[in-house]
C-alpha cells in the first residue's frame, strides 16, 4: 500500500470518524507552508508541504505527517515537528495509517494514542486554561475565531507566518495585554496583517470595555504619507464610511479633526501641527479624548514613535488607554532599545533570512566595488573651483558629496554601474543628499542607451507631487519608464516596487535599521525575478558581517583595509553639504575640485561578488567555493563517478538539481567559472576543479580532444549531425546537451523533425546517438 492509498483507505476515514470535515467549522487541508527558496532559472528548492493540517474555527491546531503503511509509524515525526513549529500548532502527529504518534509541542510530551481527538477535544487541549488565563480571554478567543479572514473572494490568503502573527496578537489582546510588538522583515506583508487584525476586531465588536457593545475605533499611525496612503488603500474591503484619512487639508477645511468613522489613518506630523486661537502651535491630537481610540497600529515604530526622546512619544502616551501594536522590521538592538522597552518583547518574529529561505522573499548578491578615488588628498595639479581645501586632510566617503565634490569621481562611478547593470531593469540609486541625487540623475541620463527622456528621475522631498507621480509610475509593473530612480532618504522605506532588480549604494549607510530597510526595496517577489543585485560603492557590505544583521550573532568577518591608492595624492571631489534640521542658515561653501589633466583616465576599480548562503548569511565567491567543496562528496564519491554522472543527460540533470537545492544554482556556478578564469569551460570542469583541483579545459579544447573518438563510433550523416551539436555546445555550453534540447537542435539543423528522421533514422535511433555520444565527450583517457 503506497502513501496515497494509505491516506485514502486508513487515515482519511479515521479523521472523518473523529468528526474532522464533518463537524461545523472543522477542516482538513493539505497545506503548502512555504514554496521553497528561489534557486535560479525560475526554479525553487523543495517546498514545505504538510500532508494534513487540522483546522477548527479558523485556527490551525495540528499537523499530521503521513507515510505508507509499510514504513514505521514515526518515520514522518521529524517532518511533523518541523511543520508544527512553523505553523505554531500545539500538536504534531506521525502515522502510517495504523499507529498514531502524538507530540505536544508545548510540554514536550509524546507517545501513542488510539484515535484522533475530535475538533472540540483538540481545541480544548490547545487552549488549556492556565493559572493566569481568565474566562474573559476564552470568550474573546472564541469570538475572534468566529470571524473568518477577509479573503477578497478567494484572492487573498494569509501566508503561514502572517497567520501566526495575527494569532499571537489576538491572543495577547484576549489576555488583556495593552502594548504589543511584531517584528517582521520588510516585504513580508505587515499591512496585510494590520488589515486582518482590524477586520477581526471590527467584525467581533471588540473594544476597550471588552464587551461587544460597539465597534472599535482604530488608528493606523505612520511617519510618512506614502505609508498611510498605502494602508488606507489596502483597507478597501471596509465600507467607505468606516475609513477616515486624517490630513491637514481636511482639518483646515472642517476646522476640526474628523471623528465620524471607525478606521483612521494619519501620520505623526499631522497630529503635531496645529494652532490655537492665538496662532500658537498646539498639537492636534489633543482634540481627541485620550480614550477615543481602542486600538492603535504604529507602523515602522522603531523610527521614533516609541523613543524616550521623541516628540512623537507624547502622542502614544496621550492615547495610553488604547491597546497599541508596534510594527517593526528591526530586531532588538542598542539603538532601538526604547522601542522594545515601550512595547515589550515581540509576540512573534519573522526574519529576513526566514523569508528568503522559505521563498517568500527574493535572495540577492552583492557586487562590492572599490576605486582608487574612494579617498582623496589634495594635489597642486588639481583645480579648486570653489571653497577652501584642506591640503593635509584625507577626504573619505563620509565627506564626498557633503563637503567636497569631484565630478570626475561621480561620473566614473555612474559609468561603472551603468555598464554592469541591465539598463532595462528597474534600479534605485541611493545618493548622499538631494543635490547629489540630482547630479547622479543627470549623469545617468547622459550615459543611458535608452532614448526615452523620462528614463531616470530624481525622487526626493524637493520633487514634491511630481516626484510622487514618478514614483507611482516606477511602482507600476506594467510600465518600463522611469527605469531608474535616484534618491537620498525618501525611498529607503515605503516603496512597494516588486520588480526592482538593482540597488546602487553611493552613500554611507551607518544605521543597521536603514540598511535593512534599503535591502527590503529589492526583496519583494516578482515573476521571473530570481534574485536582485546590490552594487555597493561604500562598504555597506560590512553590515552583513555585523552580528546585528539577522538571526543569531556570528563572529564578525574581518575586512582588510583598502590597498594603498595607486593614484598620487591629488584626487578631487565635489559634494554639496547635506542640510538637516540642525543645519544653520549659512552653510560652509562646498569644496569643488576638478582633477588635473589625464587623471580621470587613471582611475581604476576592483569588483568582487558575494552570494547569500542557504543559512542566511552572505558569502564571497571564494567562500562559496570552499562551502561547495564540502558539499560535493555527498553528491558523488570520486572523479570517476562525477564523470559517469556527467556523461548522461538524465543523471547530469539530477546532479544539477541537487546542487541547486543546496543553494548552488547555475548563476553561482557561472560566477565561479569567472573566478577561476574558466568562463568557456564546461560546468563539469568547474566541479572537477573545485573537488579535485583538475585543471579546466575549454569546451572547444574538449571537443578537439574527443572528436576523433566520437566520430569513430558513428558514421556519415550521424557525424554531420554530431558536428553540428558540438558546435552548439562550444558556443552555448552543456545546456545544449540536455535531452529537452534535442527537438530544437533537430529543427535548427534540419528545419523539421520529419526531415531529420529521413536523414538520421527513427526518433529512437536519433535519441540513442544524441545520448550515447556524450560518454565519449567526457571520456577519461583522452581528457587526461
Amino acid at each position: 500500500m503506497n502513501e496515497a492509498e494509505t491516506r485514502a483507505e486508513l487515515i482519511d476515514p479515521a479523521l472523518t470518524a473523529a468528526g474532522w470535515g464533518v463537524i461545523e467549522n472543522s477542516r482538513i487541508r493539505r497545506e503548502v507552508i512555504a514554496p521553497g527558496r528561489l534557486i535560479g532559472n525560475g526554479k525553487r528548492a523543495k517546498a514545505d508541504i504538510a500532508d494534513y493540517v487540522l483546522v477548527y474555527r479558523g485556527e490551525k491546531l495540528a499537523v499530521i505527517e503521513a507515510k505508507k503503511r509499510d514504513l514505521p509509524d514515526t518515520e514522518g515525526l521529524a517532518q511533523a515537528k518541523k511543520y508544527a513549529e512553523k505553523l505554531k500548532t500545539r500538536f504534531a502527529y506521525s502515522t502510517n495509517g495504523v499507529g498514531i504518534y502524538q507530540v505536544d509541542m508545548h510540554t514536550g510530551k509524546e507517545g501513542y494514542i488510539n484515535k484522533y481527538p475530535t475538533p472540540d477535544e483538540l481545541w480544548e487541549a490547545t487552549w488549556l486554561l492556565s493559572e493566569v488565563e481568565t474566562s474573559e480571554a476564552n470568550t474573546w478567543r472564541d469570538l475572534f475565531a468566529t470571524i473568518p479572514f477577509e479573503d477578497k473572494s478567494g484572492t487573498w490568503e494569509a501566508r503561514y507566518y502572517q497567520h501566526n502573527a495575527i494569532k499571537y496578537v489576538l491572543e495577547a489582546i484576549a489576555q488583556g495585554q495593552n502594548r504589543i510588538l511584531l517584528t517582521m522583515a520588510t516585504g513580508t506583508g505587515k499591512t496585510f496583517i494590520a488589515f486582518q487584525l482590524a477586520w477581526k476586531l471590527f467584525q467581533s465588536r471588540w473594544n476597550l470595555s471588552y464587551k461587544p457593545t460597539r465597534r472599535p475605533r482604530i488608528l493606523f499611525l505612520a511617519d510618512r504619507n506614502i505609508l498611510a496612503d498605502q494602508a488606507f488603500n489596502a483597507f478597501s474591503a471596509f465600507a467607505d464610511d468606516a475609513l477616515v484619512r486624517i490630513d491637514p487639508e481636511t482639518i483646515k477645511k472642517r476646522g476640526r479633526v474628523p471623528k465620524n468613522g471607525s478606521i483612521f489613518f494619519t501620520i505623526f506630523q499631522t497630529f503635531m501641527t496645529g494652532k490655537d486661537e492665538e496662532g500658537k502651535p498646539t498639537p492636534k491630537f489633543n482634540d481627541y479624548p485620550p480614550n477615543f481610540f481602542d486600538f492603535i497600529i504604529i507602523d515602522e515604530c522603531h523610527r521614533g514613535g516609541a523613543s524616550d526622546e521623541s516628540t512623537w512619544r507624547g502622542i502614544l502616551e496621550y492615547f495610553s488607554p488604547a491597546v497599541q501594536l508596534g510594527l517593526t522590521a528591526t530586531p532588538k538592538r542598542q539603538n532601538n532599545a526604547d522601542t522594545y522597552a515601550y512595547f515589550g518583547e515581540p509576540v512573534y518574529t519573522y526574519a529576513l533570512k526566514d523569508g528568503i529561505n522559505d521563498g517568500f522573499l527574493t535572495p540577492f548578491k552583492v557586487r562590492e566595488i572599490e576605486t582608487t578615488l574612494d579617498e582623496y588628498i589634495y594635489s597642486p595639479d588639481d583645480d579648486v573651483i570653489e571653497g577652501a581645501i584642506d591640503d593635509e586632510k584625507t577626504y573619505t566617503e563620509t565627506d564626498f558629496n557633503r563637503i567636497i565634490e569631484i565630478e570626475e569621481r561621480e561620473r566614473y562611478r555612474v559609468q561603472l554601474f551603468m555598464e554592469e547593470i541591465d539598463q532595462n531593469q528597474k534600479t534605485i540609486v541611493f545618493c548622499a543628499n538631494q543635490d547629489h541625487a540630482l547630479a547622479v540623475r543627470n549623469l545617468i541620463n547622459q550615459m543611458k542607451i535608452n532614448n526615452n527622456s523620462n528614463y531616470c528621475h530624481r525622487v526626493t522631498a524637493n520633487d514634491g507631487k511630481l516626484g510622487e507621480q514618478h514614483l507611482k509610475n516606477f511602482q507600476d509593473n506594467e510600465k518600463n519608464i522611469p527605469t531608474i530612480l535616484t534618491t537620498s532618504q525618501k525611498l529607503s522605506t515605503g516603496v512597494d516596487a516588486r520588480n526592482v532588480r538593482n540597488i546602487v549604494l553611493m552613500r554611507p549607510i551607518n544605521s543597521m535599521i536603514e540598511f535593512k530597510q534599503i535591502i527590503g526595496r529589492g526583496t519583494r517577489l516578482y515573476d521571473g525575478k530570481d534574485y536582485f543585485t546590490i552594487y555597493d560603492f561604500v562598504k555597506a557590505y560590512e553590515h552583513f558581517n555585523d552580528p546585528e544583521w539577522d538571526g543569531e550573532p556570528q563572529e564578525p568577518v574581518k575586512v582588510t583595509n583598502r590597498k594603498a591608492r595607486e593614484l598620487p595624492p591629488n584626487t578631487d571631489q565635489n559634494t554639496p553639504k547635506e542640510r538637516t534640521e540642525k543645519t544653520e542658515d549659512t552653510t560652509p561653501k562646498i569644496i569643488k575640485v576638478k582633477l588635473g589633466d589625464g587623471k580621470e583616465r587613471t582611475i581604476q576599480h576592483q569588483i568582487s561578488t558575494s552570494f547569500w548562503s542557504v543559512d542566511g548569511k552572505p558569502i564571497t565567491a571564494a567562500e562559496f567555493i570552499e562551502k561547495l567543496f564540502g558539499e560535493i562528496p555527498e553528491l558523488f564519491k570520486n572523479e570517476t563517478e562525477l564523470r559517469t554522472i556527467w556523461s548522461r543527460p538524465d543523471t547530469r540533470k539530477a546532479l544539477l538539481e541537487g546542487l541547486s537545492e543546496k543553494g548552488y544554482d547555475a548563476e553561482q556556478l557561472t560566477e565561479i567559472s569567472r573566478l577561476i578564469n574558466a568562463e568557456k569551460s564546461d560546468l563539469y570542469d568547474i566541479l572537477a576543479y573545485i573537488a579535485y583541483a583538475a585543471v579546466p579545459i575549454s569546451r572547444r579544447e574538449r571537443v578537439l580532444a574527443h572528436k576523433s573518438l566520437i566520430f569513430s563510433k558513428y558514421v556519415g550523416k550521424q557525424q554531420e549531425f554530431l558536428d553540428f551539436v558540438l558546435d552548439q555546445y562550444i558556443k552555448d555550453g552543456v545546456e545544449e546537451l540536455d535531452r529537452s534540447k534535442l527537438p530544437q537542435l533537430l529543427e535548427l539543423k534540419y528545419h523539421t523533425i520529419h526531415d531529420a528522421i529521413k536523414e538520421l533514422g527513427s526518433v529512437a535511433n536519433i535519441s540513442e546517438v544524441f545520448i550515447g555520444f556524450q560518454q565519449y565527450l567526457y571520456s577519461h583517457d583522452i581528457a587526461a
